[in-house]
């Protein structure tokens, strides 16, 4: 029994003795693994660390911030960012918008170091009980360390180098610092980086001033902005607040009745479009400038501000006036027929996107949009534009009855009589209207048939005092065409610019009662036998004729004869003086203005002879400082005089006289003292007018961009001057009235009208200005036959 009981002992003890060892080696085992498991996980870490981007600058994070652009009363007219963000420290942001950011996007933020253990295991545990990714993990340290140092792809790498570089960004920063950078940078839709820019975006108002309800719409958007715009999925978007609000229940910050206030409460949307919307060709020539001299990176993220000369009320108007005479003269040309035909695909307000139709669901005069034709009745017919049902009548379509069937304005347009709405509109047209009046009790609204015309122009409006620029358009739509036809574009400017040819010959003793003669020449040039005949617009010759009412009425025949007389060179020389840079043709075609000039180079140099014979650069920027507030450069604009006085104010008082009783009559309605010329080149290819007060120079430029003719008898006084008094007649209005100024040196004298001379005691004449020293000194005299002064001259010379 005892032997047995011995065996029994040793068999236990061999037990024993293998279970030890399989404890120990499974001990060495399990060492040796978590050894390599922890030299793997140590060796990954050191792989994918050693190109981790620095993060020594986060101390003194600064985003990039736009450049901002300021007009002449110091208001932000628009910016140039890559992407628009505005810093505002976090104690500057209200407390609910931080609560709500949290308490949605992570709320142990406080608690984690980095990344959160305890979130990443819930997030797990949801995505396999959904069998897909329905759950992210991502703090708010994580997110901001992949938005600010890596891409947004999703690989394996990229999530352990967020885990890297949140875990080595908490060791740096404290968990405010954090907090506000992250607020400054997220995107939240529709161009806005930040919450400053995103309260201005939505709300219109600084992040300070966000309640509640706005604070939680705002933090439901960084993890979707396109799929909570509310503007787009605006049921989306009232879902995700109520989401935001019942997270902040949930982690105490508000109670459910703040709740329930906050989410039955309407949020206000302020309407999806810029407020700088203006000036886009002024703020794009800035926007080279600045480019030009500063470079990409110091524009875009540097936060430079801008402070130009550009007047938003001035700029606004401006825009308006050419904008409608453009629209006026396309009308004038013909109707090209619907922009499209309606079909089943593009159902509801044609041409409109969803976005347009959520903020649009109110019209207001003045609208302009797509419609479909519904009907057709003898006297008007029945449209729908953005969902509402408004009627056109006869009246308001009737100048579509002049048909344009191809690009010839002459030779295309067919005109049909007695139009019915059947004869304009089809059913399903496509057409643009603007909503022309809404009318209550019951009428509707009212639409006017309009089309996006074709014909383009520039309008630029100086301070001729200081040469800086008011007001600059371009064309008729920026978005359509950048290029700036006020800037950039030689076209010829007919008469417009014989001002400068008669300031010449005043300048070099002529007088305004120097009689021209103003009747038929051919010119042969002697090398190629080609014969240039200019004649008058009106196909008449005057015979003998003041220097003033040769300008008053712009005598083509009599300018040719007076540039002749003077010369080519002194005109050019003077051209030059007064700011005209563009290169002159040297021959007598100059004299009707057949040298290609810019809207802005001849607007301020006949701003000159406003600004009584000085000259000032004309400019648009006044000064530009970097985000601290250094001034990198600042305008000191130089006032040079470049004529006398005297001369200045002859070419005045003669320019007033077009305005008075000359080819600018209409221009009499503005009521205040006003000089100008029109100008219209053959074939009514240009059509221009300038004109100017002593405190406003203005120049407007209508035509196509392809030399194309406007249309028969589409002159400088019809299709420039209304756009020119349109945009004037406001823009005086801030400006006061001032007369021009008379120098000391003008003396005025009583003159036979016929010949310039000295009126003699008793008999009839006119009072005439002179400067001292030119005016006539004899009684007129008997003067050759008038046959002599009609006689028909033919020379050969170079034109």
């Amino acid at each position: 029994m005892e032997v047995k009981a011995f065996s029994g002992d040793l068999r236990a003890g061999k037990r024993e003795s293998h279970l030890v060892r399989w404890i120990k080696w499974g001990i060495k085992v399990s060492l040796t693994l978590s050894v390599l498991a922890l030299l793997g996980i140590g060796g990954v870490l050191y792989y994918f660390s050693r190109d981790l981007p620095p993060l020594d600058s986060l101390g003194a994070y600064i985003p990039s911030q736009a450049t901002r652009i300021y007009d002449d009363e110091n208001r932000i007219i628009g910016q140039f960012y890559i992407e628009k963000r505005v810093f505002v420290p976090i104690s500057q942001m209200p407390k609910n918008l931080v609560q709500a950011i949290l308490a949605v996007e992570d709320a142990r933020f406080y608690n984690h170091q980095g990344f959160d253990s305890i979130r990443i295991v819930r997030a797990f545990i949801k995505n396999v009980e959904s069998g897909r990714i329905r759950q992210g993990a991502s703090t708010i340290t994580q997110q901001l360390t992949r938005s600010l140092f890596l891409s947004s792809e999703r690989t394996m790498e990229r999530k352990i180098k967020e885990l890297l570089l949140a875990r080595k960004m908490e060791e740096m920063l404290t968990k405010d610092e954090i907090l506000e950078i992250y607020l400054n940078h997220i995107y939240f839709g529709h161009g806005a980086y930040g919450v400053q820019i995103a309260s201005k975006t939505y709300f219109g108002k600084n992040v300070a001033d966000i309640n509640l309800e706005e604070a939680a719409f705002l933090a439901g958007l960084p993890k979707a902005p396109n799929d909570y715009s509310p503007y787009r999925h605006p049921d989306k978007a009232k879902y995700r607040q109520r989401i935001v609000l019942k997270r902040m229940v949930d982690e105490g910050y508000i109670n459910q009745n703040e709740y329930r206030d906050a989410y039955e409460k309407d949020l206000i949307f302020k309407k999806l479009h810029s407020g700088e919307d203006f000036g886009l060709y002024f703020k794009e020539h800035v926007r080279q400038y600045l480019i030009s001299r500063y470079g990409d990176d110091v524009v875009y993220r540097g936060g430079l501000n801008v402070y130009t000369t550009l007047n938003e009320k001035m700029q606004r108007m401006a825009e308006s006036a050419l904008q409608g005479g453009l629209r006026e003269i396309d009308k004038r040309q013909g109707y090209r027929g619907p922009i499209g035909k309606y079909t089943p695909d593009n159902e509801g307000a044609p041409g409109e996107s969803q976005a347009t139709r959520i903020q649009t669901a109110s019209l207001h005069v003045g609208d302009l949009l797509n419609a479909r034709v519904l009907s057709r009745d003898s006297n008007d017919a029945t449209l729908e534009a953005n969902g509402v049902i408004g009627k056109m009548l006869l009246e308001d379509m009737a100048w579509a009855a002049n048909r344009l069937t191809g690009p010839d304005i002459r030779k295309d347009r067919k005109r049909i009589d007695r139009p019915t709405p059947a004869d304009i509109l089809a059913l399903d047209d496509i057409v643009q209207v603007r909503v022309k009046s809404i009318e209550g009790g019951g009428k509707g609204v009212f639409f006017s048939l309009e089309q996006e015309p074709q014909v383009e122009g520039g309008l630029i409006s100086l301070d001729p005092a200081d040469g800086t620029v008011k007001a600059m358009v371009g064309g008729y739509d920026f978005n359509k065409s950048e290029f700036n036809r006020s800037l950039t574009a030689r076209r010829q400017p007919g008469s417009v610019f014989k001002p400068i040819i008669y300031g010449t010959a005043i300048d070099r003793g002529f007088t305004s009662a120097t009689i021209l003669v103003d009747n038929p020449v051919i010119f042969t040039d002697s090398d190629t036998n080609k014969v240039w005949k200019p004649e008058n617009y009106e196909k008449k010759f005057y015979g003998p004729i003041s220097l003033r009412d040769a300008l008053t009425f712009s005598r083509n025949l009599a300018t040719v004869k007076l540039l002749r007389q003077i010369g080519i060179g002194p005109v050019d020389t003077f051209a030059k003086r007064i700011g005209i840079d563009s290169p002159l043709t040297h021959d007598l075609s100059l004299a009707l203005g057949s040298s290609g000039v810019g809207l802005l180079e001849l607007t301020s140099a006949l701003g000159v002879y406003a600004n009584e014979g000085v000259r000032v650069e004309p400019a648009m920027i006044l000064s530009v400082t970097d985000n601290n507030g250094r001034v990198l450069e600042s305008r000191d604009p130089i006032a040079t005089r470049v004529i006398s006085k005297e001369t200045a104010y002859v070419v005045t008082n003669i320019l007033e006289d077009v305005v008075q009783r000359g080819t600018a009559k209409r221009a009499r309605v503005i009521g205040r003292p006003i000089a100008g010329k029109t100008g219209t080149t053959n074939e009514f290819t240009d059509a221009w007018f300038v004109g100017y007060t002593p405190n406003l120079a203005s120049g407007v430029w209508v035509g196509f961009d392809d030399n194309r003719s406007l249309g028969s008898r589409e002159s400088g006084g019809r299709a420039a001057l209304p756009i020119w008094i349109d945009y004037m007649e406001g823009a005086l209005d801030l400006l006061p009235v001032i007369p021009f100024s008379i120098p000391d040196e003008i003396v005025y004298t009583k003159v036979d009208r016929a010949t310039g001379l000295l009126s003699r005691e008793g008999e009839d004449g006119d009072y005439e200005i002179f400067v001292k020293g030119t005016e006539p000194t004899e009684t007129k005299q008997d003067l050759a036959s008038p046959s002599e002064f009609f006689r028909f001259d033919q020379e050969e010379s170079a034109f």
